[in-house]
């Protein structure tokens, strides 16, 4: 079995732990406090083609596939959750259209999106329930060569700073009564909604979205209609799970990296932490977390680059993974102990950013049926 990596992932990791450290550091405690977007940060990371990773070179992106992608997520990750996310929605919702999209639909909008140029969001969760996407409420009615589309959707990742939206709506009945279509944010009937305030991943904005007679034409059908679906489970099972499970990556790197810096420093009796028994097996616990977590991050992104099914692997991955990121931030704080809930150290912001991350793309429980329905064949 070959763990190696190509010279060319390679580069890219570094090019990535350098922006992330250079570029994103200095920003970080700033994003979180704040809960802005960072349109600079977002621009440095279309200049190192980071926004087009997944695009087709023939639309302007790199190629580079979802293992590359994992990298980039998870050294980004490491140094704000936040800005790691931001990046993954916007691959997740390009997503559909790279797979399902017309020719025009591709030439029309990739590379603009590849350059980061402009932003694309997904909307599918609905007030009702994300895991029901049978019980969507919002409808898409054909009228001529248009549709109208009226509903509400809520939890919409970018919802403030995107430029386009692929939403998903109910054309019809059952699971092929489902379509999705390319909505240009300035459209008529399209309304940015309340913005929501999170726990954590801060900057990296969600909202809702109000459809009230928005008119879509029949061009911006993704896929044919019925396909909306399809285009929900293969962006969000196959892509956003992914992104997610890299950004938590991310962080469960960052709580072994603090907390190994924390308890060489830490001096009591006059010694350093390091050197307690009960130190020694909370490092433990976490190496272990980080090094099951990769395998299982890595493995699945490969699957996806070698055209494999693997929506329980990325299933497996993000579930383990988010779960690990929220043990090893907690026992981060218990390392750091009084110091651990102060603002000045970042493994709080790490447990908040972990405990966000836990229901995006599908709660643990969620993953864990389609783990288990892998399982029991």
């Amino acid at each position: 079995m070959e763990f190696g990596f190509t010279q060319e992932q390679t580069l890219l990791r570094q090019a990535a732990r350098e922006f992330a450290e250079q570029v994103v550091a200095p920003e970080a405690e700033r994003i979180d406090k704040a809960g802005e977007f960072p349109a600079a940060i977002f621009q440095e990371m279309a200049k190192l083609n980071l926004t087009g990773i997944i695009v087709p070179r023939k639309y302007g992106g790199v190629e580079m596939g979802h293992l590359a992608r994992m990298f980039v997520l998870e050294e980004i990750g490491r140094i704000s959750a936040a800005v790691s996310v931001l990046l993954q929605v916007h691959h997740l919702s390009m997503a559909p259209i790279i797979d399902l999209g017309t020719e025009e639909q591709k030439q029309r909008y990739l590379p603009a999106l590849a350059r980061g140029e402009k932003m694309i969001a997904i909307s599918v969760t609905e007030p009702s329930g994300g895991s029901d996407i049978l019980g969507m409420q919002t409808t898409a009615r054909r009228d001529g060569d248009l549709y109208v589309l009226n509903g509400r959707k809520c939890f919409v990742s970018s919802s403030s700073v995107a430029d386009y939206m692929v939403i998903v709506a109910k054309t019809g009945e059952g699971s092929k009564g489902l379509s999705a279509f390319i909505v240009d944010k300035g459209a008529e009937g399209l309304r940015v909604g309340r913005e929501e305030h999170k726990l954590g991943l801060r900057g990296q904005g969600m909202g809702d979205l109000v459809l009230q007679n928005c008119r879509v034409s029949k061009d911006n059908l993704v896929g044919a209609e019925g396909d909306g679906l399809k285009v929900a489970l293969r962006a969000i099972g196959e892509v956003g799970r992914a992104g997610m499970a890299g950004a938590a990556l991310g962080i469960v790197g960052a709580c072994l990296e603090a907390s190994v810096k924390f308890a060489n420093e830490r001096i009591l009796y006059g010694k350093p932490i390091s050197q307690l028994q009960a130190i020694q097996l909370m490092i433990a616990d976490m190496q272990a977390d980080l090094e099951a977590s990769r395998l299982l991050c890595y493995r699945a992104a490969w699957m996806k680059d070698q055209g494999q099914r693997c929506d329980a692997e990325m299933a497996l991955a993000k579930y383990y993974t988010s779960e690990a990121a929220v043990r090893c931030a907690k026992r981060a704080i218990d390392i750091h102990g009084g110091y651990g809930i102060l603002e000045e150290y970042a493994v709080q912001r790490y447990l908040r950013d972990a405990m966000t991350c836990l229901s995006a793309a599908g709660t643990s429980q969620v993953l864990q049926l389609i783990v288990a329905r892998k399982a029991l064949g």
